[in-house]
């Protein structure tokens, strides 16, 4: 069975508690890497409030509107800018924050049906995809590609002994 609008909702606050979370503590370690190839604790983040570009919220509001038919995800980047490189911790939350302020008002004007019946058509750039996606199949991938973020977030906090 597919998740519900209040189901999606639940999860979206969950994640934002959950990076919350791991997050305590480490402002003096976003940079910190266990390898070359690792991504850090602000590269992580970014990726996920900057995957698709832009972040969910604006291609959710676009879909459910009906003004967005098309969006793209280009899978592996960073999206690190350098003010981004630059931003402390309390700067980082507040991006936090506001990513998951502008989420809620986004589906603000969702109801269950509409997770099924609005479509957009995904460019998956890096995997040569491309495939209408319903509200409610964003919403699960956005669960899942944050879920196995935070868990990445986890390890590295725990790499530090936190």
């Amino acid at each position: 069975m597919d998740a519900t609008l209040a189901e999606h909702r639940q999860n979206i606050a969950a994640a934002h508690q959950r990076l919350a979370g791991l997050l305590d503590g480490m402002d003096y370690c976003l940079d910190w890497k266990p390898d070359a190839a690792a991504w850090s604790v602000r590269e992580l983040v970014y990726h996920l409030l900057d995957t698709p570009a832009g972040g969910w919220p604006p291609v959710i509001r676009g879909t459910l509107a009906g003004r967005l038919t098309e969006y793209e995800i280009q899978s592996d980047l960073t999206n690190l800018t350098p003010e981004r490189a630059a931003a402390d911790l309390g700067q980082i939350r507040g991006d936090i924050d506001a990513y998951f302020a502008q989420f809620a008002a986004a589906l603000e004007p969702a109801t269950d049906a509409d997770l099924a019946a609005k479509t957009a058509l995904l460019h998956q750039l890096t995997r040569q995809q491309h495939e209408p996606r319903t509200v409610g199949q964003m919403l699960a991938g956005f669960n899942r590609h944050w879920q196995e973020h935070l868990a990445q977030l986890a390890e590295l906090r725990d790499a530090l002994g936190f």
